[in-house]
């Protein structure tokens, strides 16, 4: 009990030296302030309390825990720590072999020592170790099964019991971002004798061991360090001016016209989006402004006669203005679509005049380069005070 309360003297003292340590110590590369800042957590994990003449591990109980508090400096914090609910106790002796459960809730008021910032030159790291005392209040209830073995447990008591706890422990503690850790504390709580319902002339010891998550909030943005104005310095300047051609390039909006031929086999008419001059038309028109196209289809005159030829051709006219659409070209741009049967031959080899001709025209912007005439001038500078 001794050590327990020179241990927590120590490390109080040690809380209240530790802002001094840490002076002059630097944050750089964060935009906030590594304190002061607060935090909730919560934690799970198991506990065992010691028991005289029983295997501790047979009475090794499930516990949890949730905290508030605040790092004041990037050393010293503290926190309000609730801890429980369930415990074990175990009796062999006599030929007899039994555990009773209770249940248990302990308030605590630790405080928090970042060992890893008490003695680095920076006062924030990922990775930290924190030094854990304090001391609090123990609830125990619920005794119903150590109080019915009251013949061999006659310090067994009934309804509940208060008791002192005096804590101390560690903590390892990794920031996953600015505000959200996970941390892993191990601790030892000293309580009264009777705690556990048996008498041992000493404290009785509870072990816990937890994992935990801790939300970290209320930093403040790290200040903006101005650097210090220098002396007015008086300087005199002698402009050197320097004349040069430079090349500029006007918009100027030009013409631009295609044409391009489709020839058809024998009684056929089918035009395909992906053909090669269906594909160059609908990439002209993608560049231009204003863009229109006219479609003239044809037959030949040898073959067939007027009436079958001019619906070949009205069919390839047809069929090249949808493979046009189907290729991305606007309906709008479109402005004529017309067939000429045999009444015209455009080609004098007669095959050729199975055909769909597209002639298309637009606008484009050209750059058209013009010289003028600037200067650059250079400072010639030297101080006279």
């Amino acid at each position: 009990m001794f050590k327990c309360k020179f241990l927590a003297t120590a490390t109080i003292m040690l809380g209240l030296c530790a802002p001094a340590m840490a002076e002059g110590t630097t944050n750089d590369g964060l935009n906030f302030k590594p304190a002061p800042y607060m935090f909730v957590g919560v934690q799970g994990g198991a506990q065992t309390t010691f028991s005289k003449n029983y295997d501790n591990l047979k009475l090794i109980t499930p516990t949890a825990s949730v905290s508030f508090g605040a790092f004041f400096t990037p050393v010293v914090g503290a926190r309000l720590h609730v801890n429980g609910a369930w415990n074990k106790g175990g009796y062999n002796e006599n030929g007899l072999d039994f555990k009773y459960e209770y249940k248990y809730i302990t308030t605590d008021i630790d405080m928090m020592i970042n060992l890893v910032n008490l003695f680095s030159k920076k006062c924030y790291s990922p990775m930290n170790v924190y030094l854990i005392t304090g001391f609090g209040l123990n609830t125990a209830w619920d005794n119903n099964e150590a109080y019915a073995n009251k013949n061999v447990l006659p310090l067994a008591y009934d309804g509940t019991r208060f008791s002192h706890n005096i804590r101390v422990g560690a903590m390892a503690d990794y920031n996953i971002t600015k505000n959200f850790s996970v941390n892993l504390e191990i601790s030892g709580n000293s309580l009264s004798d009777r705690y556990n319902s048996k008498l041992s002339n000493h404290d009785d010891w509870q072990l816990t061991t937890q994992l935990g998550l801790a939300y970290k909030f209320g930093y403040k943005k790290k200040p903006v360090v101005k650097e210090p104005e220098p002396e007015p310095e008086v300087w005199e300047t002698r402009i050197d001016t320097t004349w040069y051609d430079e090349t500029i390039y006007e918009d100027v909006k030009r013409d631009r016209n295609i044409e391009k031929q489709i020839f058809f086999g024998l009684r056929k008419d089918g035009v395909d989006a992906t053909q090669a001059q269906i594909t160059e038309v609908a990439e002209f028109l993608k560049g231009v402004e204003n863009g229109e196209i006219t479609i003239t289809s044809y037959a030949d005159k040898k073959t067939g006669n007027p009436k079958i030829n001019m619906g070949y051709s009205k069919k390839r006219a047809e069929s090249t203005k949808n493979a046009l659409i189907k290729a991305g070209v606007d309906e709008k741009m479109i402005k004529t679509v017309e067939w000429k049967g045999d009444t015209v031959q455009p080609f004098p080899e007669n095959d050729k005049n199975r055909c769909s001709i597209i002639t298309g025209h637009g606008v484009y912007t050209d750059k058209d380069p013009k010289t003028v005439k600037k200067f650059r001038t250079k400072e010639v500078r030297y101080r006279v005070k």
